[in-house]
């Protein structure tokens, strides 16, 4: 087994084939510059001769200095019965001007005759001919074998001649794609080793994840010889997703010993995750593996007591390093060993014979009993310690909020609009803004108005609001509970607030989530 393993990023390719996900010139700038920073070997960047969006990105990542990665152009072989040298898509790859370009290639026979009509001989020409062209003009190739192990399992003699044709052409290595997603990890680890032991180039994995075992198979393949990983970092991608780099990275680095990215990068997975949903305008899944925001979180008192005593008793890993954080979730049947290192992390005199840590568990108590709940929530049951504690001084009064809300016309979106005035060591600021609905509105007029005084803000935005009704035989004069969660981009917090009125709950769960964010932006400050 190789000592490293080059990681082959494909979010801005194949991840932007995912439901829903779309980027701007701008968002793909950003997640270079990041994956750069993380130490990604190669980040395939689009398609060149698919669309303007490309041809433009191409032109304006080049003025970018990389200090990790090489950018890559994606294409396919050249067309059936036209020469390379007068394929459009071919010289459109060279229009990127990038040190390396993946092409793919039909590896399947049955793809070759049924789909793109055309003889297996004239494939495998296709397939040689446009390797021998970018290898001319200097390049580092990299070959996707479409739907290898597909074609492998109905011919497998005709999907190493592909291989053959492409080791012949001069390709630098050859990635084996799973691109329906239905291998299993033995027959990757059987195949892969073959491939391996066949042929005197590099050997990569592209796995799909529409069994559930993109990951898997990945980590298969590395064993079995495999030394180039292709993914997308969150794991998006078409139908089911790629396999996710995010997991895989610590995977193959922290459990197998290989080097995939510089050791000390590995502390920043769970904020670069984060950014780049952040920017693909997704919501991270909290249980992801290593990144999510419940991938280190307990709940039963079993557990919880134990990862107090020795954290390796309930944790596969310390989640600090990569960049995450271990997280206690509270409930009125959590105990004192639950809550004790949530009271620590403010005050770390406290004890469980504190007689204000009886006080926190009867308050825990007497709010979840009112409605309030907050496993999933822990930042609003750290700011009730604080104020419990004498430890905590609000950054702003609310001294004023309106909420209008209006028909929108002429299929305006926006159908509330809000004014709020509030209060920063004794000036006033009020401000006006509109919002798609009441609570979207309140949130901008309140940002908008602390921003004065507090710049940090701008990078606040909420990530998710959800609404329940506690009591619902009360009809309309039922009391619910507002769970909003905000994230600033690199951090994620939860809070919750209860009442009769759907506003005044999302009001104060608004108000408590700015106001832990600037608490932790001081303390960030003051260390």
């Amino acid at each position: 087994m190789a000592n490293k393993v080059k990681i082959f990023d494909s979010t801005l390719r194949d991840g932007a084939q995912g439901g829903g996900v779309s980027f701007s010139v701008e968002d793909k700038i950003k997640i270079v510059k990041a994956l750069d920073d993380l130490g990604i070997s190669y980040i395939e960047a689009g398609n060149p001769g698919s669309n303007f969006k490309d041809l433009e990105f191409f032109k304006k990542v080049t003025e970018i200095d990389l200090k990790n990665s090489k950018l890559v152009a994606f294409g396919s072989t050249r067309r059936k019965g036209v020469k390379v040298s007068e394929d459009e898509n071919v010289k459109s790859l060279l229009t990127a001007n990038t040190e390396v370009v993946a092409i793919f290639g039909k590896s399947w026979d049955f793809h070759v005759t049924e789909i793109i009509k055309t003889s297996l001989e004239e494939n495998l020409k296709m397939i040689k001919e446009t390797i021998q062209f970018f290898k001319s003009e200097e390049k580092e190739v990299v070959f996707d074998a479409e739907h290898f192990f597909d074609g492998y399992k109905e011919n497998p003699s005709y999907a190493f001649e592909v291989l053959r044709a492409a080791v012949d052409g001069g390709a630098d290595s050859l990635v084996l794609c799973d691109t329906n997603g239905g291998t299993f990890p033995n027959e990757i680890y059987e195949v892969t080793k073959k491939v391996v032991e066949t042929f005197p180039v590099e050997v990569g994995i592209h796995c799909h994840n529409d069994c559930g075992m993109a990951v898997a198979n990945s980590v298969m393949a590395v064993e079995a010889g495999a030394v180039q990983i292709q993914g997308t970092f969150i794991g998006i991608g078409e139908r089911c997703g790629n396999a996710n780099l995010s997991t895989l990275i610590p995977n193959i680095q922290m459990k197998n010993g290989l080097y995939c990215i510089p050791n000390e990068n590995l502390e920043k997975l769970t904020t670069s995750a984060r950014y780049v949903a952040e920017i693909t305008n997704i919501q991270l899944d909290s249980s992801m593996p290593y990144v999510g925001n419940s991938a280190f979180a307990h709940k039963g008192g079993m557990h919880i007591d134990g990862v107090n005593k020795a954290s390796h008793s309930f944790e596969h890993m310390n989640p600090e390093f990569v960049g995450n954080r271990r997280r206690f979730l509270m409930s009125e049947v959590s105990g004192k060993t639950t809550i004790l290192p949530l009271i620590q992390k403010i005050d770390k005199n406290m004890t469980k014979s504190s007689p204000k840590t009886q006080e926190i568990m009867d308050k825990l108590k007497r709010l979840e009993h009112k409605g309030y709940q907050f496993e999933g929530a822990e930042s609003a049951f750290e700011l009730i310690i604080r104020k419990h504690l004498g430890k905590y001084k609000p950054f702003f009064e609310l001294k004023y909020y309106k909420v209008i809300e209006e028909e929108p016309a002429n299929n305006r979106e926006c159908s509330s609009s809000a004014l709020i005035k509030v209060m920063v060591d004794g000036k006033e600021e009020m401000t006006a803004t509109e919002g798609n609905g009441p609570v979207n509105a309140l949130d901008k007029a309140l940002r908008k108005a602390l921003e004065v005084f507090y710049p940090n803000l701008k990078e606040v935005h909420l990530s998710d609001y959800k609404v329940r009704v506690l009591n619902a035989e009360d009809a309309t004069a039922a009391k619910v509970r507002v769970l909003i969660e905000s994230t600033d981009g690199k951090e994620v917090w939860s809070m919750v607030g209860v009442s009769t009125n759907i506003i005044e709950a999302s009001m104060i769960a608004l108000i408590d989530s700015i106001e832990y964010k600037l608490i932790k932006d001081l303390e960030k400050e003051e260390e």
